[in-house]
């Protein structure tokens, strides 16, 4: 399972020219769902998104996680994170993970995280447009 987090300043999904998710200062969570995957890795990968401290304390350092900043979630599907792109000039998608499987462990993800913090999602299988203005820029992939 993959994540790859943005720190932004704000953050918007649109599907439809209409806005269904938006945050201000917090992460944009691009997620990625593998074969093999599950419930466990999307527990330990939401803990590591929550937990993984990227944002600047009093002294300028990269010390403190969104929830310590009272910062917010955006969560969007992103299947092209699980591409194999070692081969040609044409990513293959066999590791990903079924549609119904990836939704799944989306839901379970967002799930997870809207315990602990205030999470916005985009729409799962849909055509989005997502706007942000990365903060840093800061960005990580994160994989479990």
């Amino acid at each position: 399972m993959i994540a790859l987090i943005q720190r932004v300043k704000q953050a918007s999904v649109s599907v439809n020219n209409q806005i269904i998710g938006e945050i201000n200062q917090g992460l944009l969570v691009l997620l990625g769902v593998e074969q093999g995957d599950n419930e466990q890795k999307a527990l330990r990968l939401s803990e590591k998104v929550l937990g993984y401290r990227i944002f600047s304390d009093n002294d300028g350092k990269m010390n403190l996680n969104v929830q310590q900043i009272n910062g917010k979630l955006l969560v969007v599907s992103q299947f092209t994170l699980a591409a194999d792109t070692q081969k040609g000039m044409r990513p293959s998608f066999t590791k990903g993970a079924s549609p119904d499987m990836a939704n799944e462990l989306y839901q379970f993800f967002v799930k997870q995280c809207q315990q602990h913090i205030e999470t916005q999602t985009g729409q799962f299988a849909a055509d989005m447009q997502v706007s942000l203005i990365n903060d840093g820029p800061v960005t990580f992939w994160l994989q479990v």
